[in-house]
């Protein structure tokens, strides 16, 4: 993820992984998108066959939209309460993603304003212990 504006001229919002873990995350997450995976390769034969019969399609799609708008709404909904909301807004997103790219779009979007988030969130840490060890 490059950064433009004006946060992209500072290196300390640098959108690098800080820890091992988050390091391992990403990679583990790189790895999954390659397109080259068998898995992967499998779904495209299986989405070009429906691709093939525009009836199929059309209820593939219907059927997509559905899961998805369902496991969207249903996450919202448990935002605030405790679990998993945001993970499950986040599914339904990427199976949303596997049909319509505004979904994918959205997605991309979300991902990119959290990396910017959990950014800020380590920044103003690091300054508030700062702040903290002068006071001593």
């Amino acid at each position: 993820m490059s950064s433009t504006g004006p946060e992209a001229a500072h290196p300390s919002s640098d959108p690098a992984p800080s820890g091992s873990l988050e390091r391992e995350i990403r990679a583990e997450i790189a790895d999954a998108e390659r397109e080259d995976r068998p898995i992967r390769r499998m779904l495209r034969t299986a989405r070009a066959w429906v691709a093939r019969h525009p009836r199929i399609e059309l209820a593939y799609r219907v059927a997509v939209a559905l899961v998805g708008t369902i496991m969207t709404l249903g996450g919202l909904v448990l935002v605030p309460l405790p679990g998993p909301g945001w993970l499950v807004v986040f599914l339904g997103l990427a199976v949303l993603g596997t049909e319509f790219h505004w979904a994918r779009r959205l997605s991309g979007w979300v991902k990119r304003m959290l990396d910017r988030f959990w950014q800020w969130w380590r920044q103003r840490r690091a300054a508030r212990v700062a702040r903290e060890a002068r006071a001593e």
